[in-house]
Parts: C-alpha cells; sequence; structure tokens
C-alpha cells in the first residue's frame, strides 16, 4: 500500500504539472504501460530491449525522475550481468 501510494503521488504531481489528466498516469495503468518494456535475447546472445520506449513510457518514467537514457543505461547493465553469470557458468 506504502508503493502504492508513492506511484500515485508521484503520478498525480506529474499530471498537475502537465496540466492535465491522462488516463494512463493512473497507477494500474502505468504499471501496465511499463510492464510492455522488456529485453529479449538477440542472435548474439546480447540482450536487449525489445522495442523503444514509447511516448507515454517516457511521459509516465518523467513522473518518478527517469528517462529514457535510465532504461537504456540498466538494460545494458542487466545485458552484462548476464553475460558474466552465463560465462562464469561454463567455466564451472
Amino acid at each position: 500500500m506504502i508503493i502504492r501510494n508513492k506511484l500515485y503521488t508521484c503520478l498525480l504531481d506529474e499530471m498537475n504539472r502537465i496540466g492535465k489528466k491522462q488516463n494512463y498516469m493512473t497507477v494500474p495503468a502505468a504499471i501496465r504501460e511499463l510492464e510492455k518494456i522488456e529485453m529479449t535475447r538477440q542472435t548474439d546472445n546480447v540482450y536487449r530491449l525489445d522495442h523503444a520506449v514509447t511516448s507515454v513510457q517516457k511521459k509516465i518514467l518523467n513522473a518518478f525522475d527517469l528517462t529514457e537514457k535510465n532504461i537504456e543505461y540498466r538494460a545494458a547493465w542487466i545485458s552484462d550481468e548476464l553475460k558474466t553469470s552465463m560465462s562464469k557458468r561454463r567455466n564451472q
């Protein structure tokens, strides 16, 4: 409940800053939209974002002081961690 309330407050503040109510700025809609950000393993065994971050997702991320670059950086970090983990597993 505490986390949901924090999400709600951030989204509400962003809606007030924008100046109009957006249907995707509710907690359930924002979660559904952000769940669409996913990574897939490419043929070169590197994990990458499956799709570019959409404008709606950027607006939602902005409510949490995040940008598209934050998502790309985190995706690259996860890919590196998975690559390291796979190489350790092969060496055992």
